[in-house]
């Protein structure tokens, strides 16, 4: 196995480090653009989901990218997520991702949010009236089935505190093999990352640099300057001390950039290690601070969560 991949308790392998392919402006153009980069700088892990809308510009690419011998599709590693409006029927919804995508299977499929919605809503902040109450085991036998079809190679979750996953093994037939979650060095999950540990659930790092860039994301990680002072030790980027930071701990990271340079940047992470006493004093020395909190699935009315605390179960 190479070394910037990590078995998952399926047996298959999940490259280290991922691109992530959200978007507030969703330019699909772009989006394509930036992917047939980031293949050309050795990337070989996708991150997607229905609700970022970029689906069909990530399938459009790696189509282009296998048809003209770039890559072959064995080689790369595509995730995508099921929404909280297609609890009901995961095998459908992941059968319409597949048919936007152009692919005849994902090697990843997760359970978005821990949230389950009204069929027919799409928007990404749902109003209070569009809840519905969660049926796990329901989901779960759908996640299964997808797994069974051959849609998948892999099925997981994300945004699933420890308590929650210990819920899903109570039942499930087969585990979730990874737990996407928010993780970097303001964020990092202890609690969960031992629990996930003890269970064999890989830990994959959304926001691995805290989401600068995005409307609900901070610059506070790579502004750091305990991080910033290590990078200048390192003759590295902040960027690439956060991302060492999260492969260090055993994440694979998702990080998204459309900029060539940025690309190459974040790659170089994977070559490069901290030392024992500098990831003990990011540990020690930075403070915690979520940034991804998930408000909108919060209300007193339809929701199942009535306080942020039992979204996370007092995990956050």
């Amino acid at each position: 196995m190479r070394s910037d991949q990590v078995r998952l308790n399926n047996g298959i392998t999940i490259p280290l480090l991922g691109m992530g392919t959200y978007s507030f402006e969703n330019h699909s153009k772009s989006t394509e653009h930036a992917v047939q980069l980031a293949l050309k700088t050795g990337y070989r892990h996708f991150d997607t989901a229905r609700i970022y809308g970029s689906e069909a510009a990530l399938g459009n690419a790696l189509s282009d990218a296998i048809s003209t011998g770039v890559v072959q599709r064995e080689d790369v590693f595509v995730t995508s997520k099921l929404w909280g409006s297609h609890h009901h029927d995961p095998v459908s919804a992941l059968q319409k991702t597949l048919t936007i995508m152009g692919m005849e299977y994902i090697d990843m499929y997760l359970v978005h949010w821990p949230v389950r919605l009204k069929s027919w809503v799409c928007d990404p902040i749902p109003k209070e009236d569009e809840f519905e109450q969660l049926c796990l085991d329901v989901t779960w036998a759908g996640m299964e089935k997808c797994l069974d079809m051959g849609l998948c190679r892999g099925i997981g979750v994300s945004n699933f505190s420890s308590k929650k996953l210990q819920n899903l093994l109570d039942f499930a037939s087969v585990p979730p093999a990874v737990n996407q979650v928010e993780m970097h060095p303001m964020w990092r999950q202890n609690k969960l990352r031992d629990f996930c540990s003890d269970h064999n659930i890989h830990v994959s790092a959304y926001s691995p640099l805290g989401g600068p860039g995005n409307l609900w994301g901070s610059t506070a990680v790579i502004e750091s300057p305990l991080i910033k002072s290590m990078a200048l030790k390192h003759r590295a980027t902040p960027a690439q001390i956060a991302l060492s930071w999260g492969l260090l701990k055993g994440a694979s990271v998702i990080v998204k950039s459309f900029n060539q340079e940025r690309l190459k940047e974040n790659k170089g992470a994977l070559d490069l290690k901290l030392e024992y006493d500098e990831i003990l004093e990011i540990d020690s020395k930075m403070k915690e601070m979520k940034i991804m909190r998930g408000e909108v699935f919060v209300n007193q009315a339809t929701s199942p969560y009535k306080t942020i605390q039992e979204l996370w179960d007092y995990e956050i």
